[in-house]
């Protein structure tokens, strides 16, 4: 896909395919979220939260959650996934929420999307003395060979991908302490059609010219048509975890 949007346009198209998203996208492997948070139920701050995939597994948990998302497409469809959770209007720039108020902030499949000078910032504010910050990312196992190309089909080396932000080392600057990383895999079982609808949700193909959407449908198809249905995806999720530094 040579010529998807811009970065501006790319992060705000999610909000008009909500009800795709939140059907096509993975889920979370709950060990992941208990080396992220432990334990202990927290008061958890999802940004980025999207139609609330994450936040339904954090709040599986027992963990008190409230999610901080800006689209309001998005925000409908969390409603509407997500009883008994609060879903608020807000972005990772702008938290809207007072000084050294909640446990632990996490981001699923979004902190690439945030300003992140402004974001770290806003997230060391809310936190308590000690609070954790702990983005996840679910990532596609590229070790297997029809997933591989898969990848160069969605996104042939034009930018860095959700995938490439979660490979990268991490530093989360000087009010964070240097992160922990860890790594959890997992599948699900797809479908020719799955496969198309998680292509389809993702916001290079919602930018793409309608010319460049039919050309990725039709190689996604000739790829997974010769695969017995159901089929497993593989995933490779990576979560970091750094704690607030004291003042």
């Amino acid at each position: 896909m040579p010529s998807p949007g811009t970065f501006e346009e790319r992060r705000q198209s999610f909000g008009a395919a909500a009800d795709l998203y939140d059907a096509a996208r993975p889920s979370y492997p709950a060990e992941g979220v208990r080396w992220m948070l432990g334990n202990r139920p927290l008061r958890v701050i999802d940004l980025g939260a999207g139609t609330g995939i994450f936040s339904r597994v954090v709040a599986s948990l027992g963990h008190g959650v409230t999610a901080v998302e800006p689209d309001p497409g998005m925000r409908a469809r969390f409603v509407a996934g997500s009883p008994g959770i609060e879903v608020v209007g807000g972005s990772a720039e702008a938290i809207p929420f007072g000084d050294s108020t909640v446990d632990a902030v996490v981001a699923a499949q979004a902190f690439h999307w945030f300003d992140n000078e402004s974001a770290l910032a806003e997230i060391a504010r809310v936190l308590a003395p000690g609070g954790i910050f702990a983005p996840i990312w679910n990532t596609r196992d590229e070790s297997v060979g029809w997933v591989a190309v898969l990848a160069q089909i969605v996104a042939p080396g034009s930018g860095v991908t959700a995938a490439q932000h979660a490979r990268r080392g991490r530093d989360f600057g000087p009010l964070f302490a240097p992160p922990e990383r860890a790594e959890f895999r997992h599948s699900t079982k797809q479908t020719a059609e799955g496969v198309l609808a998680l292509v389809r949700s993702r916001s290079a193909y919602l930018t793409a010219p309608a010319e460049e959407q039919r050309s990725v449908d039709e190689r996604v198809r000739r790829l997974v048509e010769r695969l017995p249905e159901p089929f497993e995806l593989p995933y490779l999720t990576i979560a970091f975890r750094s704690a607030k530094n004291a003042a």
